[in-house]
């Protein structure tokens, strides 16, 4: 396809989704006029305008127009239990029914305490009211426990809306003293790490870059950045926002790595805003204030709603009774059967098409070859990526403009299946 049929094809896909979704449009140029943007979540922007859903119900989506959809972005991995899971809409809404907002402990917060601290093999945790919060803090905690400044990050790293290194530090991040090392390069990361060793308070790594395209971490490159971490005196960060849903404990415990400190969030609030960092008790019980600490300045962490009824009680169940280690280590497994066979679809399409993630986040790129890094990534053809979104869209799949795909506990076989023969149909379509 030619560059000019390729942008005749893009123009009509535009032109077709607008004719399609006449209220969602409506409904986006209304709020315009009160939101920059129409929204306040960025990731959902794309040409001509995202798409406004009223109802969602296991792994399906319904727009305003009408249209339903087979749910495979699952809320950028928050929506890991599917639409309305009544397991934990019904706890919450009990707990509700005798508290709300409440100026003091409840027992649902060291009951998810204790989950997560048995679940992921750490010694201390505390809450947040998202990932972005539990990186914020966990950064923080290693700039006192160092006395340090600089924090070495990964390029294509993404930790929250003030933590953004797609190409760069991003001008609105958090004014931290960031130093940046390429992904995956063992060799580049050490010069770094021995670079700025004695001012480098923490390194944090994702084991596979989330936002930066699903691209996995190898064993020996996280073995490498942690040991030579720890060889200078820095903390060891991780950020598992996402990636703690794959196997028993976490995708960094699957590739034979150990943090300091873990960033937590997404799918462990069952659909309610949910952050957590945790860890090693000599980090973590510098936020110790209680009247038995020994510290003389304990670091004070307030937040009205960290420890929220709703997350707290929504925790317990997704930890405690749903998301088990053992569905855990079985959805991992089917996550990847599913990436392969993903991967089968466009190998066979004979298309410059792509598939990587691990276990069950994937991402489905406009790539002959798997990227590597996030240089990798500014390699992808924008434009053929554009048409397999809208491509999947027309088809009743729902993923991320950026290829992001997510499975989820709700999906059935069927679902899987018609993802599939969606994805064969976009490709083949692309002549």
């Amino acid at each position: 396809m030619s560059t000019s049929d390729r942008v005749r094809t893009i123009t009509k896909a535009h032109a077709d989704f607008a004719d399609r979704n006449p209220n969602s449009r409506r409904q986006y140029d209304e709020a315009r006029t009160y939101m920059p943007g129409g929204q306040t979540r960025s990731v959902l922007t794309h040409s001509p305008f995202p798409l406004t859903f009223v109802s969602g119900n296991a792994a399906t989506l319904t727009d305003i127009d009408g249209h339903t959809y087979h749910d495979f972005l699952g809320d950028y991995t928050a929506g890991l239990l599917g639409h309305s899971e009544r397991r934990v809409i019904d706890r919450v809404f009990d707990a509700l029914k005798t508290n709300a907002s409440v100026g003091g402990i409840h027992p649902g917060e060291a009951t998810l305490a204790k989950l997560m601290c048995e679940r992921f093999g750490i010694e201390r945790v505390r809450f947040t009211n998202s990932g972005t919060e539990a990186n914020l803090l966990a950064m923080t905690t290693a700039v006192l426990a160092t006395g340090r400044k600089k924090i070495l990050v990964f390029k294509g790293g993404y930790h929250g809306s003030v933590f953004y290194f797609a190409s760069g530090s991003a001008p609105w991040n958090a004014p931290f003293d960031f130093v940046m090392a390429p992904f995956n390069d063992e060799e580049a990361a050490r010069a770094v790490i021995q670079e700025h060793g004695q001012s480098l308070a923490a390194v944090v790594v994702e084991p596979m870059l989330g936002s930066g395209g699903c691209i996995p971490a190898t064993p020996q490159f996280l073995a490498a950045v942690l040991q030579a971490a720890r060889n200078v005196g820095a903390v060891c960060i991780a950020d598992e926002v996402m990636t703690s849903r794959h196997g028993a404990r976490g995708m960094m415990d699957l590739l034979g790595a150990q943090a300091d400190i873990t960033a937590y969030g997404k799918y462990i609030g069952g659909g309610f805003s949910f952050g957590a960092f945790g860890g090693k008790s000599e980090f973590m019980d510098m936020f110790d204030t209680s009247p038995e600490s020994a510290l003389p300045s304990p670091v004070a962490h307030g937040g009205t709603f960290n420890n929220n009824l709703s997350s707290m009680t929504a925790g317990c169940v997704v930890l405690g009774e749903i998301f088990t280690q053992d569905i855990a280590v079985a959805h991992t497994a089917r996550g990847d059967e599913f990436r392969m066979a993903l991967q089968a679809v466009a190998a066979k399409s004979g298309k410059p098409v792509c598939v990587t993630g691990f276990g069950s986040m994937m991402s489905i790129h406009a790539l002959a070859t798997p990227p590597h890094n996030a240089d990798d990534m500014l390699k992808r053809d924008a434009q053929l990526q554009e048409l397999l979104f809208f491509g999947l869209l027309e088809r009743g799949v729902y993923i991320a403009a950026r290829g992001m795909v997510n499975l989820g506990l709700p999906h059935t076989d069927d679902q899987l299946a018609q993802f599939l023969d969606a994805f064969a149909e976009t490709l083949a379509s692309l002549n």
